[in-house]
Formats: structure tokens, C-alpha cells, sequence
């Protein structure tokens, strides 16, 4: 196909942005308190003799703040990492992660899928601290007619992408509990995400895995990555639940996560 034509293509399709904006103050999981942060160090000034000025600033921000992916790296269980990896000194270093870290993951490019369980539930956002099981994911996709295949990227939505803006109060979200998580790690999906802080539950301790189970069973177990903090509210308006998933991590080597600006492009 002709470069004019693929142009023409793209052009035509529906394109969400699946991001939240990132600010000071925006909510954040307090383990990675402060989250954003930006400064000026350089301001538009008046020069005597130049007309034109500039202005730049500094970014510092936990790589797990706003929307974003998980590395492999990020979670152990006994001190392993997904595929058996040991975390010792050679692996884990004061400069971050010889194996697993975020630069592994190449540009995704996938089928999406939407599992609208607020919706499918008839309720605005699920109740706080609810734990999404696979009865709720399944009976999402019989609601939408929504098939799942390996490969997938499913992306859950709890309806609280919407209080976002409420700082503190989007950390009382709901998030997938361990039963589903192995309800979505059965389909094989290359990545889950939700639209919530931390998608599990982070105040809840599950009685075999412990405190946020679905990263044992999705990261380190299975090897399939996570997004949080998932802006999914356009996605659900339009009722579209399957589209190709656009996702592009920063190569940054040995980090245990990236900043992301996801796309869902929909005909």
C-alpha cells in the first residue's frame, strides 16, 4: 500500500486517547508519592536586542505515576522474576534492571478489547473497594458480544476513570481481584489494563497471594504486562469494544515501568 493511501486509511478511522493529563496533584498510589512534578528553570524573558526567547523546564515523575506500563521487572515473588530470572546484584543494580526492564517491550500494536464491567453491571462505576472476578469479566464480554483471543490486549474498565480529577478520592477505586486475574490470564492476552490505581485492589490482601495478587498472576506467573490509570470513558460512550490498541513504552533501559499514551483506532 502507497504511503498516500495508508495516510487516507488512518485518516479515516476514530482515534481514543486513552490517557490521562499529567499535573501536580493528580492522583497518585502512595508508594509513588510525588508522582509528576514540573518546573521552569528557563523563562521567557525580555533581552535587550533579541527578539526571539525561550522557555524549557524539568520533568521529574515516578515511572508508575499517570498512565503507564509495568515492566516485567517490577514485581518478584521469592525473588523471581517472570521466567525464573533470580533477583540478585547482577540483575538488580543502583542503576536499575540488566533483564526485563521496560526497554524490552517493543512497540505494541494489537487488537484491543473493552470489558466495560461497569456497564455491564448498569451502574456508573463499581462500588468501592469491589474486587472484579471472572464471572463479572465474562459476563461483560456475553453483554457485548465480545470474543477474546490470544495475543489480545483487554483493557477492564470499572467506571472510575471518570473521578480521576478527584485526587485522593480515585484511590478508593475497585480493581480485579485474583480470580480475575486468572480468569483473563486463561486468554492468554499479551497485556491487561484498567482504569483504576493500581489495577488491583491495593487495600486488599487476598488470602494466598497476598497484597495485589494480579500482578503475581499476570506479571510474574504469566509474563503479561499491565497498564494503569487507563482513560476508557470515550471507549465505553461509543460502545466500542474491539479496535487496534496503539501503545508505545520509552526506551528506557533497565526501568520497571514507562509513561505511556495509549490509542484505541476504530473504523
Amino acid at each position: 500500500m502507497a504511503a498516500a493511501d495508508l495516510a487516507v486509511l488512518v485518516g479515516g478511522l476514530t482515534v481514543y486517547d486513552l490517557e490521562h493529563e499529567r499535573y501536580i496533584g493528580a492522583a497518585i498510589y502512595p508508594g509513588h508519592w510525588p508522582g509528576f512534578v514540573y518546573s521552569l528553570h528557563r523563562r521567557h524573558e525580555v533581552v535587550q536586542g533579541q527578539a526571539r526567547t525561550s522557555a524549557s523546564g524539568l520533568v521529574t515523575m515516578a515511572e508508575h505515576s499517570g498512565t503507564h506500563i509495568d515492566a516485567l521487572c517490577h514485581q518478584a515473588l521469592d525473588m523471581e522474576l517472570h521466567g525464573g530470572v533470580h533477583v540478585d546484584a547482577t540483575v538488580q543494580t543502583p542503576r536499575g534492571f540488566t533483564q526485563l526492564g521496560v526497554e524490552t517491550i517493543g512497540p505494541i500494536m494489537r487488537r484491543g478489547v473493552l470489558l466495560d464491567v461497569s456497564g455491564a453491571r448498569g451502574g456508573a462505576h463499581l462500588p468501592v473497594g469491589y474486587l472484579v472476578t471472572g464471572e463479572d469479566l465474562q459476563a461483560a464480554a456475553d453483554a457485548q458480544g465480545t470474543a477474546i483471543r490470544p495475543g489480545d490486549c483487554i483493557l477492564v474498565r470499572t467506571g472510575w476513570d471518570q473521578r480521576f480529577a478527584e485526587g485522593d478520592g480515585y484511590l478508593a477505586a475497585a480493581g480485579v481481584g485474583a480470580d480475575g486475574a486468572r480468569w483473563l490470564a486463561a486468554r492468554q492476552p499479551f497485556l491487561c489494563g484498567a482504569d483504576n490505581v493500581a489495577f488491583d485492589n491495593p487495600d486488599i490482601v487476598d488470602p494466598e497471594l497476598g497484597l495485589l495478587p494480579s500482578h503475581t498472576v499476570l506479571i510474574v506467573h504469566a509474563g503479561i504486562y499491565i497498564v494503569e490509570n487507563l482513560n476508557l470513558q470515550g471507549l465505553a460512550a461509543a460502545g466500542c469494544f474491539e479496535f487496534l490498541f496503539v501503545c508505545l513504552p520509552l526506551k528506557m533501559r533497565g526501568v520497571t515501568g514507562s509513561p505511556v499514551r495509549p490509542l484505541a483506532l476504530s473504523t
